[in-house]
């Protein structure tokens, strides 16, 4: 469920019209529903009711300064991957405590950073990265609390660039090798075992990766106790899927998520860390655009808009589907036809969608790219010297520019000539 929906003909998010914004702000522009985050975080908490928990949103999703905040006075603690996001999660108010540092290749700055600043614990990935941080929390006179990622080597089936579990991907210490790798940490110093970490990859459908993937974890666990380490704390990752189909079945719900958590780990007396990310801000944001020029080609009609790849990613990187949707609602028995929907970038990866179905549409028109609000601003560029695209929050009847779009002269003050030129 979203707060985007058609009212007296206009698309709306919550209580403002979204042409209103475009108007006003401009396009192509992220508009996000205060409303809907507030939903699906409270759908996790609810999932997890049963247990003592912490539900850290991953900063990587959405970073924005106001997002963030949102979430994290509602409770909310975050999963970070670098330096910038503590210092954006800081940044928006969220403490120490609710921080977890995960990533492949954190580095020395970053662990100093994170244990001066205060850190609920490190993810730690690999036995260089142990020994770097046992080196210079040691060296501190402080006590890094850790939790090893732990590779279960589980197919999500997912996309192959966002599956994180299998044995082939950059994730994690192999299990095969975990008790190993525990006893090396027990016996550094400067560190402290708390728990243990699995994530198995993005956009899950199906829950059955999850169960085997924490059924393994819990075996890991009672092995674990047995050899003397305190285990307290486990991260389950994050990953649950959002439709990005209206017209598919949707992914499982957070409660039945939840239920497979409490099956497979939850007699275990360990707190749950979890770390959602696409599904609560995925379906609670929206990219709009508006059709520059309509374009018969040879066989096909392309709609070409002012967004492109580098505005959102996805479908040119992953192949990526959103439904698009024109923002005056389309009038009963109105005739939809195909378009190859593009944008207007030098790249023939520019492409949105291929003979997308929709109404007739005309220069100056616009759509909104559903379910956007999750890897989208934080993966655009400025390709092409084609500004950022600003970020909009929605609350009720107001709205407010969350991040704003640069002029092009401030995109060109960020360069510097050398005094030999």
């Amino acid at each position: 469920m979203d707060h985007f929906n058609y009212r007296d003909g206009r698309l709306h998010a919550e209580d403002v019209p979204l042409a209103r914004i475009a108007t006003e702000v401009g396009t192509p522009v992220y508009i996000y529903s205060a409303a809907t985050l507030t939903r699906h975080f409270g759908l996790f908490r609810q999932a997890l009711a049963w247990t003592d928990h912490l539900v850290c949103f991953a900063v990587k999703a959405n970073s924005n300064l106001a997002v963030l905040k949102l979430l994290g006075d509602l409770g909310a603690g975050m999963d970070v991957v670098s330096g910038g996001e503590y210092a954006r999660a800081k940044a928006a108010g969220v403490p120490g405590e609710r921080i977890v540092f995960s990533g492949v290749g954190k580095t020395p700055a970053e662990m100093r950073q994170a244990l001066e600043g205060g850190i609920r614990q490190f993810n730690v990935e690999s036995e260089p990265e142990l020994a770097v941080l046992s080196e210079i929390a040691a060296g501190m006179g402080l006590e890094a609390p850790i939790a090893i990622r732990v590779n279960p080597d589980v197919d999500a089936k997912t996309h192959e660039k966002i599956a994180t579990g299998k044995s082939e991907n950059k994730f994690g210490i192999p299990i095969a090798r975990a008790r190993e790798v525990y006893a090396q940490a027990a016996a550094l110093p400067g560190i402290r075992v708390v728990g243990v970490d699995m994530h198995i990859g993005s956009q899950l459908t199906d829950l059955d990766p999850f169960r085997q993937a924490y059924t393994k974890m819990a075996g890991l666990v009672c092995t674990l106790r047995t050899e003397g380490h305190t285990i307290t704390r486990l991260d389950m990752g994050g990953g649950l899927g959002i439709p990005y189909r209206r017209d598919n079945s949707a992914p499982p719900l957070p409660i039945e998520y939840g239920e497979v958590i409490r099956e497979t780990v939850g007699d275990l007396g360990c707190e749950i860390e979890i770390e959602p990310g696409r599904n609560i801000v995925g379906n609670a944001g929206l990219l709009v655009s508006q059709v520059i020029y309509v374009k018969e080609g040879e066989g096909r009609d392309f709609l070409i808009l002012d967004s492109a790849m580098n505005d959102l990613l996805r479908p040119a990187m992953y192949g990526a589907h959103h439904d698009i949707v024109p923002l005056a609602e389309p009038s009963v028995g109105a005739e939809f036809r195909p378009y190859d929907v593009v944008g207007p970038v030098c790249e023939t990866g520019d492409t949105f969608q291929k003979g997308a179905s929709l109404p007739a549409l005309a220069a100056g028109d616009l759509i909104a790219f559903r379910s956007a609000g999750a890897y989208g601003a934080v993966m655009a560029s400025e390709y092409n010297t084609r500004p950022l695209v600003p970020e909009v929050l929605v609350s009720g009847d107001q709205f407010a520019v969350i991040r704003a779009r640069p002029t092009i002269d401030e995109i060109l003050s960020r360069d510097t000539m050398p005094a030999w030129l």
